[in-house]
């Protein structure tokens, strides 16, 4: 890493006044990533029941209900289309997915989930539902719902900025 020229701390600007909101902003993105790390972490147990990486099951999720573009599934996981593509071919690979031809694209092909996948997914669903019911009764259904609004309202106003 090449040095950079950083100016003495006397000299650094002020940062702007932030509003109790802002504050608060900050703190749940702290929380977020916080949450994000366990999350991954029991994600990757669970995804182990179905023989998957966390990584994995995030891809054959995206394409449960019906095929996507790399890129579709990309923007619907919050995934880059360059991870999902990566996955894509390992599941492809492995044969727990396929691409099939787009008829909307010629160069996006469509990944589709194979009947070794959806077994994957049953596999985890084994365990991870057991696993959800437990962490759900010790937050409550109406925090959960009232964080799934919040989160989904951040979500919306992140993808306007």
């Amino acid at each position: 890493m090449s040095p950079r020229n950083v100016p003495p701390r006397t000299d650094w600007p002020d940062a702007p006044p932030r509003s109790k909101a802002s504050g608060l902003l900050t703190d749940v993105v702290i929380a977020t990533f916080r949450l994000n790390g366990r999350l991954q972490e029991h994600a990757q147990v669970l995804a182990a029941a179905g023989g998957l990486t966390s990584s994995w099951w995030q891809v054959l999720g995206g394409v449960l209900d019906e095929p996507r573009t790399v890129a579709g599934i990309g923007r619907r996981m919050g995934m880059t289309r360059q991870g999902v593509q990566r996955v894509a071919d390992l599941l492809v690979g492995r044969g727990l997915a396929e691409y099939r031809p787009n008829p909307a694209h010629q160069r996006a092909k469509l990944l589709a989930c194979t009947e070794e996948g959806y077994w994957a997914i049953r596999q985890i669903a084994i365990a991870q539902h057991p696993w959800a019911e437990r962490v759900a009764q010790g937050v409550g259904e109406s925090d959960l719902r009232s964080t799934l609004a919040t989160m989904t309202r951040l979500i919306e106003v992140l993808e306007d900025e």
